[in-house]
């Protein structure tokens, strides 16, 4: 069975993007780069919202080519290239020889759970998830994601999008907690308990 895995990078206070969702303000470092490369080879799908994979599909098909990115920037666009996607969405629309439109199958917010039980019972590697938090809150909230991986840098924000949408209480198990080597980021990996 494969695992549900959410990724994302958060402040001290708790919001994963500042106000209108701009998660350019965010702490990010190299020390995030290397982790989303570890992540992102683990991965046989990557699920994301509209807006997540709107603006993955701008920046990454084009950089595994760029002499002027990082060895680690190049490989993550090559697996981003070639990794299958699931978009949940209701008004995305794939046009046909688009840039990743081969390997990109768009669901229904509706069809979002049932979608993820039968991603998570077929084989392949990870299922995952960076950003896109209207998608992945719901699934959480459904005892769908396995792990919960939360990257707090040093940063505080006062206002933004917070880490959890619904105010309810989801209890989790702390896996690990580790500063990234060379980054101001601590990754907090927890399982979130059904």
């Amino acid at each position: 069975m494969r695992q549900l895995v959410v990724t994302v990078i958060a402040t001290l206070d708790g919001f994963v993007a500042g106000p209108g969702g701009d998660v350019m303000v965010m702490p990010f470092d190299e020390g995030f780069d290397d982790y989303a490369g570890e992540r992102i080879r683990a991965a046989g799908t990557l699920l994301a919202g509209r807006t997540t994979y709107e603006d993955f599909r701008a920046y990454w098909p084009g950089v595994a080519d760029d002499p002027a990115k990082g060895e680690i920037e190049r490989g993550i666009s090559r697996v981003h290239n070639t990794l299958e996607k699931v978009v949940v969405s209701d008004s995305l629309v794939l046009e046909p020889g688009s840039t990743w439109a081969d390997i990109t199958r768009v669901v229904a917010r509706a069809d979002a759970t049932a979608t993820v039980r039968e991603l998570k019972e077929s084989d392949g590697g990870d299922i995952l998830v960076f950003g896109s938090f209207t998608t992945w809150n719901p699934l959480l909230l459904a005892g769908l994601v396995d792990e919960l991986h939360v990257l707090v840098g040093p940063a505080l924000l006062g206002a933004g999008v917070p880490l959890l949408s619904e105010p309810t209480r989801v209890p989790l198990r702390l896996l690990e907690a580790r500063r990234l080597p060379g980054s101001s980021l601590v990754l907090h990996r927890h399982a979130a308990l059904a």
